[in-house]
This record gives structure tokens, C-alpha cells and sequence, in this order.
């Protein structure tokens, strides 16, 4: 029997099939509870709120029942070098946009992220 290749459907190229890398990264955690038992991504917490407080980011204040209280999250990158090699593990806490209301939040389209 003899079988006709689809379209867009292609075998791999042999002469590529035995040339790859094994990465051991660290896998991006998804929680803070994760993110507490790995060393390095403790530190790179640990940077980033030491950078945020420098930068003099937020002011606290007393919560009212009238504001609108936007929620943030952790975000955790792993930055790899040309080679493979880990670079750095990188820490950012953003701000759950989606939570704002257009008119009564903002008036401008800005994305609200804390760098």
C-alpha cells in the first residue's frame, strides 16, 4: 500500500533527529508557596521588593470601603544565556489589570505594571 503525504505534513529531517540539548533549568513556579523552597528564586524575590522600596513605588494607606483595591501577582521568568547556561531567575510583581474599570480606574490605556 502506498500512502501520499498531506499537505503541511512533513517527516522529520533524520540528519537533525539526534542533535538536542537536555536543559536543567529550574521550572517557572506557578505559586509563592513553590517559589519559597527554591533558593535562587527566594533571592530574586527578595531583589525585587529591595528594588521597589528604593524606587519608593507605593504609598501605603488606609483602606476606605470606597476604593477599588486592584489585586497584583508574582511573575517568575527564568532569563537563559546564547548556550543554554542559566543567566539569572527573575522576579516581577504586576498588576491584575483586568480588575479596572475603564472611566473609573484610568483614563488612559497604560499597562499597570510595577517595574
Amino acid at each position: 500500500m502506498v500512502t501520499r503525504s498531506q499537505p503541511g505534513i512533513h517527516k522529520p529531517n533524520l540528519k537533525y533527529a539526534h542533535y538536542h540539548t537536555v536543559v536543567d533549568l529550574p521550572k517557572e513556579p506557578k505559586t509563592i508557596r513553590s517559589t519559597l523552597n527554591h533558593a535562587g528564586l527566594t533571592k530574586a524575590l527578595q531583589d525585587e521588593i529591595q528594588a521597589l522600596q528604593d524606587n519608593n513605588t507605593w504609598t501605603l494607606v488606609p483602606r476606605f470601603p470606597y476604593m477599588d483595591v486592584i489585586g497584583c501577582k508574582w511573575v517568575f521568568k527564568t532569563k537563559i544565556n546564547a548556550d543554554d547556561t542559566l543567566n539569572r531567575l527573575k522576579a516581577c510583581l504586576v498588576a491584575k489589570g483586568f480588575h479596572q474599570i475603564d472611566g473609573v480606574n484610568y483614563t488612559k490605556m497604560l499597562s499597570p505594571v510595577i517595574m
